[in-house]
């Protein structure tokens, strides 16, 4: 079994992928679980960046094979100056809990939507970096959704904005999608997988 250090302390962010990789011989690994804590300051332009600032450090720290991820939100007319973008989780320079984000982005959704639905972007980075140091980045979007103004009776800790958020076609939360509903809705990031696995 292979290990990767995933350059993250978020559990939701490793769950995303643990299954997939272990069924291809792959164990992700928190930097939580290695008692690790990462000094990268995400001050890049993009989410690539961002992503290879922490694949980067994580790999100076444990010289193993290291994975750097991050995103970008972006809200279909919302003005520049107010969209998220790398900025998910803070607001004016606070940065917010789970629960403030909730009641943030359906203010968002009231001000700038139509029948209480925003029509939204998320824009992933990723970087890998081997065990031999050969670096690889790979970026993806998911759009195929929108964020409502009330919210699902399941918050998933550090991904809030699931809780508001509903895929286009089947109206549901992404926190009640069923396996079936993301095979039927092509939601199954394989491509994330592939890159990983021929990233290593």
């Amino acid at each position: 079994m292979k290990e990767l250090i995933f350059a993250t302390g978020n559990k939701s962010k490793i769950d995303r992928f643990y299954d997939k990789l272990k069924e291809q011989g792959v164990e992700l690994i928190g930097i939580k679980d290695l008692n690790i804590k990462l000094e990268a300051e995400e001050n890049g332009k993009n989410e690539i960046e961002n992503a290879t600032i922490k694949a980067e450090e994580c790999y100076k720290k444990t010289k193993k094979a290291s994975l750097g991820m991050d995103d970008a939100l972006y809200l279909e007319g919302v003005p520049e100056d107010r969209q998220p973008g790398l900025f998910v989780r803070r607001v004016n320079g606070k940065e917010l809990s789970d629960e403030e984000m909730i009641e943030h982005y359906i203010d968002l959704v009231n001000e700038f939507g139509k029948d209480g639905k925003l029509d939204a972007k998320w824009v992933y980075g990723m970087c890998l970096i081997n065990e031999k140091g050969e670096k690889h980045t790979y970026t993806w979007t998911k759009e195929n959704f929108y964020m409502v103004n009330t919210k699902s009776n399941i918050i998933n800790e550090r991904y809030p904005l699931n809780s508001i958020s509903k895929y286009k076609g089947i109206d549901k939360y992404f926190t009640d999608v069923t396996e079936e509903d993301k095979n039927s809705l092509k939601v199954d990031e394989s491509d994330v997988i592939d890159f990983i696995i021929g990233s290593l």
